[in-house]
C-alpha cells in the first residue's frame, strides 16, 4: 500500500498538495517532519509524527526528522496564545539530545539508502547573518503573505514580536535548504503547520524556480472535546522519568470507546484487517475493552519494552485484580506513588515502625485506617485486613523490614479500600 493510501485509511491525512501522490508514487523521496526541542522529551502528541515517518519509511522513503534547535530559539506562535520563554543552547542542545534518543527507538537509522536521518536547523543558521537572511530569504515573501497566515491573524489582536511573525520564514527556509543541499522535495506536518510549510514551498518556488510538495495530518481530539496528550497531572510524556510506563498504559487503557477506535488506526502498526476484527470482538463484549488492552500493550512496548509492559499490567491489577505480594515488591518507588494516586495517605512514625508496633495502634493512631480500636480489631479478627498483600492478624507485628523502597506500606481493608503509609 503506497504511504497516502495508508494515512487515508487509518484516517490520518488531511491537507496534500497537487502532484504529491504522483511525486511518490515514482519511487523513493526524501521527507522530512520538524520536531520542536523545547522539552527534553516528546509526549504522546508527538507520535502522530513519529508513526507519519514511520510509514512514510515503510512505504520506501528516506524520512528525516528536523529538530529545531535554531527555530526553538524563535518560538512558533502556531496555535500559542502569548509568546513562550526562549530556552539558552546549552538547554536546546540537552533537549535535542534526549528526543533523538526517543526517535531512534521508532525509526530505522540503518536500512540503507532509506536510513532515517536526524538534523538540525541550527546547523545551517548558526553562521547565518541577519542582513544575509532578509536579503537572500525575506525579499522573496511579501508582509501581506505573511499577515494572511492563520498563525498570524489570531495573534494580532493581542500582538506578537517581530521574533515570532519571523518563524514562518525560518520555518520555510529550512525547507528550501533541504531541498537545495539536500534534494528533500516533501514536508510532512500537523495540519496546524500547513501555512508554515507552504511558506517553504513558495520560497522554493520563488527563490530558485523549483518544486516541492506537503502534507498534513489531523490534529488528534478527544472524543469529549478535552486535549489529547494530557491528563489531569499534565502532559504524558515518552521519557518514563516524566511519565511511568504504568501511567503511560493507563493513557491509552483509559480512551473512551470511540477514542480506542480512532487510537488504534493512528498509534500502532496493526494493519486493517487485525483493527477490523479487533473492532468486531471489542462490540460483542465492549466491556473486555479490548480495543483498548490491544491499544495499550502495542504502545507502551514500543516506546518502553515488554519488561515494561508486563510490570504496567501486573501494577494494574493490583487495585482491580488479584496481585500478589510479589507484585508490590518489584515495583519501583514510582510505580508506588503513581498505582496509590488518590489513596487515602498517612504518615507514620519511622521510630514506631522500627520499634515492632502492633497492629492495632498501626492502624487506628498511627494511620486512621480505621476509626477505633475496635472497629480494627473486629475488622482483624475477621481476617479482612492485608498489610502489602499479605493477611495479617492482631499479633502481627510490623517493623522496618515491611517498608516496601524502605518508606512505604500497604494497608487493604476488605477486597477494594487502600491506604499509602509513609513512614517519615
Amino acid at each position: 500500500m503506497g504511504f497516502v493510501d495508508e494515512l487515508k485509511w487509518r484516517g490520518m491525512l488531511q491537507d496534500i498538495m497537487p502532484g504529491t501522490e504522483e511525486l511518490l508514487n515514482k519511487g523513493m523521496v526524501k521527507g522530512y517532519i520538524g520536531f520542536d526541542p523545547t522539552a527534553d522529551s516528546l509526549g504522546v502528541g508527538n507520535l502522530v509524527q513519529i508513526m507519519n515517518l514511520l510509514h512514510f519509511q515503510q512505504a520506501g522513503h528516506k524520512p528525516i526528522a528536523l529538530i529545531g534547535g535554531a527555530t526553538g530559539m524563535v518560538g512558533d506562535p502556531t496555535g500559542k496564545s502569548a509568546e513562550r520563554n526562549l530556552l539558552d543552547e546549552a538547554t536546546l542542545n540537552h533537549n535535542i539530545a534526549c528526543q533523538k534518543k526517543q526517535l531512534e527507538k521508532f525509526l530505522d537509522f540503518n536500512c540503507g539508502e532509506r536510513s532515517a536521518e536526524l538534523v538540525n536547523n541550527y546547523d545551517w543558521f548558526k553562521n547565518f547573518i541577519f542582513l544575509d537572511f532578509i536579503r537572500d530569504v525575506g525579499k522573496h515573501i511579501s508582509v501581506n503573505y505573511m499577515m494572511a497566515k492563520d498563525s498570524v491573524q489570531n495573534r494580532l489582536e493581542n500582538g506578537m514580536s517581530f521574533t515570532e511573525f519571523t518563524y514562518q520564514l525560518v520555518q520555510g527556509y529550512d525547507f528550501y535548504y533541504l531541498w537545495k543541499n539536500q534534494g528533500v522535495k516533501f514536508q510532512m506536518g500537523g495540519s496546524d503547520q500547513w501555512g508554515n510549510i507552504v511558506t517553504g514551498t513558495e520560497l522554493i518556488r520563488r527563490k530558485d524556480g523549483g518544486e516541492a510538495f506537503a502534507l498534513t495530518t489531523y490534529l488528534i481530539k478527544k472524543a469529549d472535546g478535552t486535549k489529547f496528550g494530557k491528563t489531569e497531572s499534565g502532559n504524558v510524556w515518552l521519557d518514563p522519568a516524566k511519565t511511568s510506563p504504568y501511567k503511560f498504559y493507563q493513557f491509552w487503557l483509559n480512551a473512551s470507546d470511540e477514542d480506542a477506535k480512532s487510537f488504534i488506526r493512528i498509534f500502532t502498526l496493526k494493519n486493517q484487517a487485525e483493527i477490523e476484527t479487533l473492532e468486531v470482538e471489542h462490540a460483542i463484549n465492549p466491556g473486555l475493552r479490548k480495543l483498548q488492552k490491544a491499544l495499550a500493550e502495542d504502545i507502551t512496548t514500543r516506546v518502553h519494552s515488554a519488561d515494561d509492559l508486563q510490570k504496567a499490567i501486573a501494577a494494574s491489577e493490583i487495585l482491580f485484580g488479584s496481585a500478589t505480594a510479589e507484585v508490590l515488591l518489584s515495583l519501583s518507588e514510582q510505580d508506588i506513588l503513581d498505582v496509590f494516586e488518590g489513596v487515602p495517605t498517612f504518615t507514620v512514625s519511622r521510630e514506631q515502625i522500627a520499634g515492632d508496633i502492633d497492629m492495632l495502634s498501626l492502624l487506628s493512631e498511627s494511620a486512621k485506617v480505621f476509626p477505633s480500636k475496635g472497629e480494627a480489631r473486629r475488622s482483624l479478627q475477621e481476617n479482612a485486613v492485608s498489610i502489602n498483600k499479605n493477611k495479617v492478624t492482631l499479633e502481627t507485628k510490623i517493623t522496618s523490614e515491611d517498608l516496601l523502597k524502605g518508606k512505604y506500606i500497604i494497608a487493604q481493608k476488605g477486597k477494594k479500600n487502600y491506604y499509602l503509609l509513609i513512614a517519615e
